[in-house]
C-alpha cells in the first residue's frame, strides 16, 4: 500500500475498500456534524445509527436522501444517548462512535465508565491528531493535544504505539516519530527531556519494531532538514518527521490551534485507546475536519 499524504488520497482509499463502517453519532444536531454524515453517504465510506432526537432528519433533507444508510434512535436526553451508543458498540452494531453537539465530558463519562464503558482496564486515552499542511510534503500526525496534560513515561510509550499503529493504517511502513522540546539539549529541568532518551534507547533496542524515533528535537528540526543543518542537528528523522509527540496539553493544543488558524491546515483527530475510533470533534471545528477525522475513523477500525 502507498502511503496516504492528504485527504483526498484517503477519500479515494476508502472509496476503493467498497465498505460502508457504521457509526454512531450522538447527538447530531449541528450543521457541521450534518456536513460530515452527508459528506461521508455521498462517498459511499458509512452509514450511520442517529442517536438522540429523531426530528434530526427533518431538519437535514439531504440525510433522507439515504433511507438504507441512516437509521435513528430517538433518545431526547444526552447522557442516556451517550450510553446507548457505548452499548451499541460493545455489542457490536457499530464500528466508530461519534460525537455530535453533546459536551464532551457527557461523552467521556459513558465512555470511561468502568463497568460498561469502551476503554479496556490498563489502556491509556489520548488523542492523536493528524494534519494536511500546505507547506508540508505529506499528512503530520501529532499527540497529545486534547486529553493527557503532562504525560507520564509509560503514558508516552502508549502515545506512541498508538500513532505507529495509526501510521501504518495510512502506509506508513517505518514512521519517522520526533519527541518535540523547545531545544535538542536534555536537561533534568525538564523531565520530558530525560523520558526521550529512555524512549529513544527503547527504539534502539527494537522495542517498537520498524520504526524511527528521535529526540529531543524542536519541531523546525523535526519537519525541515535545512534548519536541522543551521543548528548542526544530525538525527535519523532527516527533516521529514510523520509524528510529532508533544511534552504536553498546553504545546500539543497551542500547535493544533496554530497551524489551522495560521497555515489554514485541514485537521482530523480521533481519541486513542477506546474498543473502537471516537471522533471527538470541538464545537469550533469545521464540517470538513469532522468528514476527515470520520474518515480517519473508518480507515482505523477493526
Amino acid at each position: 500500500m502507498k502511503p496516504i499524504r492528504n485527504f483526498d488520497e484517503l477519500t479515494a482509499h476508502l472509496k476503493t475498500l467498497n465498505r460502508r463502517k457504521k457509526i454512531a453519532v450522538v447527538c447530531a444536531n449541528d450543521p457541521n456534524t450534518e456536513y460530515a454524515i452527508a459528506r461521508a453517504l455521498e462517498e459511499g465510506i458509512a452509514e450511520f445509527i442517529m442517536i438522540g432526537d429523531s426530528n434530526i432528519l427533518e431538519k437535514y433533507p439531504t440525510l433522507k436522501q439515504y433511507p438504507d444508510y441512516v437509521k435513528t434512535i430517538h433518545i431526547e436526553n444526552s447522557d442516556e444517548a451517550a450510553r446507548a451508543a457505548v452499548q451499541l458498540v460493545r455489542e457490536g452494531g457499530a464500528d466508530v462512535l461519534m460525537k455530535g453537539i453533546i459536551n464532551t465530558d457527557n461523552l467521556l463519562r459513558a465512555i470511561l465508565d468502568k463497568e460498561t464503558g469502551l476503554l479496556p482496564p490498563g489502556k491509556v486515552l489520548t488523542h492523536l491528531s493528524v494534519a494536511r499542511i500546505p507547506a508540508y510534503n505529506k499528512l503530520l500526525f501529532f499527540s497529545d493535544a486534547a486529553v493527557i496534560p503532562r504525560p507520564t513515561l509509560q503514558q508516552r510509550i502508549e502515545i506512541i504505539w498508538y500513532a505507529i499503529h495509526t501510521c501504518r493504517h495510512f502506509g506508513i511502513e517505518q514512521p519517522r516519530i520526533a519527541l518535540i522540546h523547545f531545544s535538542e539539549k536534555v536537561s533534568a529541568k525538564f523531565q520530558n527531556s530525560l523520558d526521550y532518551v529512555n524512549l529513544v534507547e527503547l527504539a534502539e533496542a527494537g522495542e517498537f519494531g520498524d520504526v524511527i524515533i528521535d529526540g529531543p528535537l524542536d519541531v523546525r528540526a523535526a519537519c525541515e532538514q535545512a534548519g536541522a543543518d543551521i543548528k548542526g542537528i544530525v538525527s535519523p528523522i532527516n527533516g521529514q518527521a510523520d509524528v510529532l509527540i508533544f511534552p504536553n496539553i498546553e504545546s500539543g493544543n497551542t500547535f493544533y490551534k496554530s497551524v489551522s488558524l495560521f497555515a489554514q491546515a485541514e485537521m482530523a483527530g480521533l481519541l486513542q485507546g477506546p474498543d473502537c475510533p471516537v471522533v471527538l470533534p470541538s464545537r469550533s471545528d469545521s464540517g470538513l475536519s469532522k468528514y476527515y477525522s470520520m474518515a480517519m475513523a473508518c480507515l482505523t477500525s477493526k
